[in-house]
């Protein structure tokens, strides 16, 4: 059974960091694109960054600015979203999640199969 478990969320004042982690069982990580998704009230779940299985290779949705970075600890099976910078407009649920099938590594909530439960980040004004 495979579980994705997202941590490192809180309330941050708008500047700060704050770097949330998501980690797998029942999948290893190495094998798979894992891409973070949020979520923010009323509106619909949208892309935020991935990082492909084969190479490594990140992507980022081009409204971050750069402020993002997504890494990986293959050793630990653990994905993280380092985050700088934050706006309140960053404010949202943050979802980490892997596709059914290795290959996938697009960038739509729909290509992805294994959701965590969420971790809520908070920027305040």
């Amino acid at each position: 059974q495979v579980q994705l478990v997202e941590s490192g969320g809180g309330l941050v004042q708008a500047g700060g960091s704050l770097r949330l982690s998501c980690t797998a069982s029942g999948l290893t990580f190495s094998s798979y694109t894992v891409g973070w998704f949020r979520q923010a009230p009323g509106k619909g779940r949208e892309f935020v960054a991935r990082i492909r299985w084969s190479d490594g290779n990140t992507y980022y949705a081009d409204s971050l600015m750069g402020r993002f970075t997504i890494s990986r600890d293959n050793a630990k099976n653990t994905v993280y979203l380092q985050m700088n910078s934050l706006k309140p407009e960053d404010t949202a649920v943050y979802y980490c999640a892997a596709p059914s099938v290795s290959y996938y590594s697009g960038t739509s909530p729909d290509g992805y199969h294994y959701w965590g439960q969420g971790t809520h980040v908070t920027v305040s004004s």
